[in-house]
């Protein structure tokens, strides 16, 4: 059972995506986030058992700072490990209630899938130009305010974003954001 009491916490506003990008010492960056953030755990090259282990690592961390911490991949893994939530990038998540449900969404026909499933958040990216989709073409702010209107979940802004980013977005289109990069520097 998760331990993470959302409701009662209230759902993050800042997330940090991992990845291998961020290097070696992802504690470091965890323990400077906000108090309350979230963490999606991704970090999907490590081999399962390495996995598992940065996992569990990472859990105490978010534990002692009040984080959030959603395990991408499938809800029987993260219920496994003790996350408090599954980030879902298969959409197979209806009915799975007590346990928190993000989704990545990048348009339309996605959102549409994610609003069927009744996922808690949608990660709609990307926002502005990033690194972590090179020469795809970022929605803009309007395409962006457009397709957010469309969801039915809390929605939280990916791609390109940063502090004063976020800021500029204002809550009436977002819950939150969501950054990789931004967080990795001191």
């Amino acid at each position: 059972m998760p331990t993470y009491q959302h409701a009662k916490l209230g759902l993050p506003r800042i997330w940090l995506m991992t990845d291998e990008r961020l290097g070696g010492d992802l504690a470091a960056i965890v323990r400077r986030l906000p108090r309350g953030s979230g963490v999606i755990f991704r970090h999907y090259s490590l081999n399962p058992g390495a996995r598992r282990k940065v996992f569990a690592a990472l859990r105490r961390v978010c534990r002692q700072r009040g984080h959030c911490l959603l395990l991408s991949g499938d809800r029987a893994t993260a219920m496994r490990w003790h996350a408090d939530g599954v980030h879902d990038r298969q959409r197979k998540v209806k009915g799975q209630t007590g346990f928190l449900v993000s989704m990545p969404v990048h348009n339309a026909a996605e959102i549409g899938q994610a609003n069927q499933t009744g996922a808690d958040i949608q990660l709609l990216s990307p926002l502005h130009a990033t690194t972590s989709h090179a020469g795809e073409r970022p929605l803009g702010p309007m395409q962006f305010g457009r397709l957010a209107h469309m969801s039915r979940s809390k929605v939280v802004a990916l791609g390109g974003m940063n502090r004063a980013r976020a800021q500029m977005l204002g809550r009436r289109r977002t819950h939150g954001w969501a950054a990789i990069s931004a967080f990795s520097r001191k």
